[in-house]
C-alpha cells in the first residue's frame, strides 16, 4: 500500500492537462521539478544539486482549483502520496516514473504573491442561477482570478 506522504517544493514544468477516465471522473496532471541549491560557504557562490522530477495527479475538487490557478513556471508546494510507476517503453527498456497523487497543492509564497478567491457554498434558499457553487474574491475584485502577472517571479526549472 502507498503510505508515503510527503511535501515537495518546486516549479511546475508543464501546463496542467485535464482528462476524463472511462468512469467519467476528471483527473488533472502536470510535471514538476524540485531543485536542490546550496551556497558554498567558502566562496559564497550558489551551486545546483540534483533535480527531482515527478508527475502530480489531482482528483475530485482539486481538479477545478489547480486547473484554474496553475500554469507552467509557477512555484508550488505539492503534498500527497508518492508512487512509482514501472513500465517498459517502446524500445523495450524498463523505466520507472515517480508520481504524486496530490491531496493539496498551493503556491510557494516564498517565491510569489497571490490573491485568494475562496469558494463558498450557496445556501439552499438563496437564488443560484443554476450554479451550485459561487466564487467570490476576498478583496471584491471580481476580474482578478489568477496570480498577478506583475508580481509573478521568473523561476528557473
Amino acid at each position: 500500500m502507498y503510505e508515503a506522504q510527503c511535501a515537495v517544493v518546486g516549479t511546475v514544468i508543464t501546463n496542467p492537462v485535464k482528462r476524463s477516465t472511462p468512469t467519467g471522473d476528471e483527473v488533472l496532471s502536470f510535471r514538476m521539478a524540485s531543485n536542490a541549491r546550496r551556497q558554498d560557504r567558502n566562496t559564497g557562490e550558489w551551486t545546483d544539486g540534483g533535480t527531482l522530477y515527478l508527475t502530480v495527479t489531482c482528483w475530485r475538487r482539486l481538479v477545478r482549483g489547480v486547473g484554474a490557478s496553475l500554469m507552467k513556471g509557477d512555484p508550488i508546494v505539492a503534498y500527497g502520496q508518492l508512487r512509482t510507476n514501472e513500465y517498459t517503453n517502446r524500445d523495450g527498456v524498463e523505466r520507472a516514473d515517480l508520481e504524486m497523487r496530490a491531496s493539496a497543492v498551493g503556491p510557494d509564497l516564498a517565491r510569489c504573491n497571490v490573491s485568494i478567491h475562496r469558494t463558498k457554498t450557496v445556501s439552499s434558499d438563496a437564488p443560484t442561477d443554476g450554479d451550485l457553487e459561487a466564487t467570490e474574491p476576498v478583496d471584491g475584485d471580481r476580474d482578478h482570478d489568477r496570480i498577478d502577472d506583475d508580481v509573478r517571479e521568473s523561476v528557473p526549472a
